[in-house]
């Protein structure tokens, strides 16, 4: 059961294979204020850092690079804060007690908490939340932060597993 926010802050359960419903997920542009007001929501001071982050590294860069260019700056907003993190963290993934030759690699674990994902497309499609969704079921974290740089404006998801 993956538990997804709206934009109003109200939540519903839905099963991994309800493609429709994850058009529900909260997606916000400018409002953080709306966020701060929400207390429920999972490791929302760390988000909210993170999120900074990357309005600036879309401030300072802007659309039209490469994923890594952007991958790369946030290193550098990250050092420069003293953020834990790590980058393309590797997960196994098991099949009936099997390893499988290839992993998942998620882009960055921020916080030990945190999965981040960075994209740079012209916009989020339902692939990329389900590529987090995978990630966090092998991860074992319960949250996903999917970034899209690509964009006019910074575009970004947060996903609860």
């Amino acid at each position: 059961m993956v538990r997804l926010l709206n934009g109003h802050g109200s939540s519903c359960g839905i099963s991994l294979n309800s493609c429709k419903a994850l058009k529900t997920l909260d997606t916000n542009y400018t409002n953080l204020h709306q966020l701060t007001q929400m207390k429920e929501l999972l490791y929302k001071e760390e988000v909210f850092k993170l999120v900074g982050f990357c309005m600036e590294i879309h401030r300072e860069l802007g659309k039209g690079h490469d994923e890594v260019i952007y991958k790369d700056a946030l290193v550098v907003e990250l050092s420069h804060a003293r953020v834990l993190f790590s980058r393309e963290k590797n997960y196994e993934i098991i099949y009936k007690g099997v390893i499988l030759p290839h992993s998942y690699y998620a882009d960055f674990v921020v916080f030990d908490e945190i999965l981040f994902e960075a994209k740079a497309a012209e916009k989020l499609t339902d692939a990329h939340v389900k590529q987090v969704l995978n990630y966090l079921a092998a991860s074992k974290l319960r949250l996903g932060l999917l970034v899209n740089f690509g964009a006019d404006s910074l575009e970004w998801k947060r996903i609860v597993l």
